[in-house]
């Protein structure tokens, strides 16, 4: 079972900074495209950003945009997401999320249901 794994999570005061981390665990995140979801305590999973490959095509969730920016380095084989601005509401479990097939739109923060392999999340805590 193919398993990309998160990192960079951690606690952060509000208006701090995180970068979030995915690489896949003995493979390549080549031809996959990546996304971003979260799942704070209580509330439904949301999606968050994706990035297409190689990169050209972004998505965000409105509640993210201009704040959080999605990227990968197909080098490194590895995605990222920074978060900058972070606020209490970001608090969440992120996890990271892959697919070969996102559909039409490059990629997609809307259907989870296109990714194939999921990470097992890391946790995200803004507060003073």
């Amino acid at each position: 079972q193919l398993q990309p794994v998160e990192s960079g999570g951690g606690l952060v005061q509000p208006g701090g900074s995180l970068r979030l981390s995915c690489e896949g665990s003995g493979f390549t995140l080549d031809y996959y495209a990546i996304a971003w979801f979260r799942q704070a305590p209580g509330k439904p999973r949301e999606g968050v950003s994706c990035i297409s490959y190689p990169g050209r095509h972004t998505k965000y969730a409105g509640a993210v945009k201009g704040r959080f920016s999605i990227s990968r380095d197909n080098i490194r084989h590895t995605g990222y997401l920074q978060m900058d601005s972070l606020r209490p509401e970001d608090t969440a479990v992120y996890y990271c999320a892959i697919t070969r097939n996102p559909g039409s739109g490059a990629c997609t923060v809307t259907d989870e249901g296109r990714y194939d392999y999921w990470g097992q999340g890391t946790q995200v805590t803004v507060s003073s």
